[in-house]
């Protein structure tokens, strides 16, 4: 019986919708209903792993990859829909808008195709194109556009910084505290997307903990990766 597989598997694809949807309305420069579409997305993202783990996708249509799937999506969700937003929000302007948004889109492309994009022990390598996450907090946080511009050219640059950033959902280490504080974080971003187009600051500063809290507890994982395998 494969019917439960290709419902996972279309659960999945149901992302490509919310991408255009997101993208209809950031060309319109409503970055609120933008944004609640990827935050939908980000959703569907969250949970079509453990759905098609429920239902043994693989073993029930093995010559279906959804893998490739997931790939296409993320990046149409994470990478693309946000350069769209970038261009029409003005975070970037003037001549260095291509060239930005150009860095954005094709860094990432290589962090996708990298045969260790993902890792079997649950990392990322390189910075994990969350370019969504970056286009709302630079759109929240009205920083200028050379500053937005600095900022998007660095993580595109750390794309090809091997580092490992860990896979929230998947880690073990501290994965109560992490899913708890993702979830908090995931309810204060709700807030900031629900407020435009006149987000609270002070909130979208304060939701910055748990970027930090990942960005260091990835770096210190991968240190212990590190040594470990010497």
């Amino acid at each position: 019986m494969t019917w439960p597989a290709w419902l996972v598997h279309a659960y999945t694809a149901a992302g490509a919708v919310l991408a255009f949807l997101a993208i209809q309305a950031a060309t319109t420069r409503n970055f609120r209903a933008a944004f609640l579409w990827l935050f939908a997305a980000v959703l569907v993202d969250s949970t079509d792993g453990l759905l098609a783990r429920l239902v043994r996708v693989h073993q029930r249509l093995p010559n279906f990859s959804g893998q490739k799937l997931d790939d296409v999506v993320d990046y149409l969700t994470f990478v693309f829909v946000p350069a769209v937003i970038v261009w029409r929000a003005g975070l970037v302007t003037g001549a260095w808008t291509i060239p930005v948004v150009a860095a954005i889109l094709l860094s990432s492309l290589f962090g996708f195709v990298s045969e260790d994009a993902k890792t079997e022990d649950h990392f990322f390598t390189g910075f994990p194109s969350y370019w969504n996450i970056v286009a709302l907090y630079l759109v929240a946080l009205g920083l200028s556009p050379v500053v937005n511009a600095v900022i998007l050219v660095i993580l595109s640059a750390l794309v090809f910084v091997r580092i490992g950033y860990i896979y929230p959902t998947r880690m073990i280490t501290a994965r109560t505290l992490t899913l708890t504080l993702g979830s908090l974080w995931g309810v204060m971003i709700l807030l900031l997307i629900l407020q435009m187009p006149t987000p609270q600051r002070s909130l979208a500063w304060l939701s910055l903990f748990f970027p930090v809290y990942y960005t260091a507890l990835s770096l210190v994982l991968h240190a212990r990766r590190s040594r470990a395998a010497r």
